[in-house]
């Protein structure tokens, strides 16, 4: 189990954005608590955990977009979209199952592999200078056709989606001597609950490297508490 200190991965009630309706409701003291500093969390009746934000051709979809929370973000390149993510992305099935199939595809697919070697060093480098003024920084693994990111919301989650494709898609492009498009427009969120499900996507993002077999996988990752 992870060492979290003063974490705290739940949202403060002054700070929360309302884009759809959310209940919250006290929990532990910081004595009676691990997580420190947690105040509230969100009402298990609203569907918030995850959401996959549409393209422009598809209706947009509510989604929690808590300042202070703790988001795990994916998102992937334009080039890696073929006709089964296509297919996928209409099915009548739930969008954390979409997003598992997603990752679970991605992780054997060649398509739109550009996130290697100097483009790699750059999207890391790039992701660690953003940390403490657009997120707070928990960790991230850079596979070679998307990224998955966690880290505390300093801003809406759309703007951050915002900044972190459009200046790194203009310096991936200069390195790759490229145009056009370079990331996917839409992404996936999931506003993390508790401890448990905290640990449980650490684990995933350290781990996602090593599990599709690539040779640099400790190149990919980055995490605080390693």
């Amino acid at each position: 189990m992870k060492k979290y200190g003063a974490a705290t991965l739940v949202a403060d009630k002054e700070n929360i954005n309302y884009k759809t309706r959310v209940n919250a409701t006290k929990v532990a003291s910081p004595k009676e608590s691990k997580l420190g500093a947690t105040t509230l969390v969100v009402d298990k009746k609203i569907n918030i955990n995850t959401t996959e934000v549409a393209s422009p051709k598809k209706r947009n979809l509510p989604h929690a977009d808590l300042i202070g929370y703790y988001q795990f973000l994916t998102f992937r390149t334009h080039d890696s979209i073929d006709d089964f993510l296509t297919r996928l992305s209409s099915e009548n099935i739930s969008t954390s199952l979409k997003q598992y199939r997603a990752d679970e595809y991605l992780d054997n697919s060649s398509k739109g592999a550009y996130l290697n070697g100097d483009v790699l060093s750059y999207l890391k480098e790039f992701l660690l200078k953003q940390n403490g003024t657009l997120y707070e920084l928990v960790s991230f693994s850079i596979m070679p056709n998307h990224l998955h990111i966690l880290f505390k919301q300093k801003i809406e989650i759309a703007k951050t989606v915002q900044r972190i494709k459009g200046a790194s898609s203009i310096g991936i492009n200069k390195i790759l001597q490229r145009k056009g498009i370079f990331w996917e427009k839409g992404y996936f969120d999931k506003a993390i609950r508790n401890e448990k499900h905290f640990d449980t996507v650490y684990n995933y993002i350290e781990n996602n490297a090593i599990k599709a077999d690539l040779s640099d996988a400790k190149e990919r990752f980055y995490g605080i508490y390693e």
